[in-house]
């Protein structure tokens, strides 16, 4: 599916030297996938301090094969 974007030429092709792209195509692809694993890493991030944990759970017996 064709797109036309507004992409700095400059950036790109700084993208595609540091990532040793073979194309233009790839710089963008896995500019796209870091930039969403970014985010939900982020997202991730919001939960500290949210998640109340049960104190008396014993997670050495989980990890236990009996």
């Amino acid at each position: 599916m064709p797109i036309n974007l507004n992409i700095n030429k400059d950036l790109l092709e700084k993208a595609v030297l540091i990532g040793k792209h073979k194309s233009k195509n790839d710089a963008i692809n896995t500019a796209l996938e870091e930039y969403i694993k970014l985010r939900n890493q982020m997202r991730i991030k919001e939960l500290f301090n949210k998640i109340e944990y049960d104190k008396k759970y014993n997670y050495k017996k989980q990890r236990s094969k009996s």
